[in-house]
């Protein structure tokens, strides 16, 4: 039971960090995208180039240690944080989801609960860690 519970929290590890990873290179390959969405669902102002990289990169140390498990509690907690955020700041898109491709917003709920669980079990999650 042991093996396949640490199997599945490996498994969520690796694709949460897939998507959040995706995510955060949005902020390298076109900072201008990642500004308007910034501004679109969390009301902050244009943030320049620099600035999104510069949160990239901070983002993105974060991910790497989420995915070796180091500083879990503040790793997995930092992760679940930045998708709870991002889950709770769509509700617009959550109460028309037949509008455009808001129906592609419920995908964040069960990535949500895979962050939670991650966060919940973080000491059953030692397969592939550092």
């Amino acid at each position: 039971m042991k093996e396949k519970l640490q199997l599945s929290l490996v498994g969520l590890r690796f694709t949460v960090f897939l998507v959040m990873f995706m995510w955060t290179l949005d902020k390298f390959i076109n900072p201008v995208h990642a500004a308007h969405v910034y501004k679109k669902f969390y009301f902050l102002p244009s943030f320049e180039p620099f600035l999104m990289y510069t949160l990239g990169a901070v983002e993105m140390l974060i991910l790497f240690m989420f995915l070796l498990g180091l500083q879990k509690k503040y790793s997995y907690g930092a992760v679940l944080l930045f998708h709870t955020i991002s889950t709770l700041s769509s509700l617009k898109q959550y109460l028309t989801p037949f509008d455009g491709v808001h129906l592609l917003f419920f995908a964040a709920w069960p990535m949500l609960a895979a962050c939670l669980t991650l966060f919940l079990l973080q000491d059953e999650d030692i397969k592939l860690t550092v």
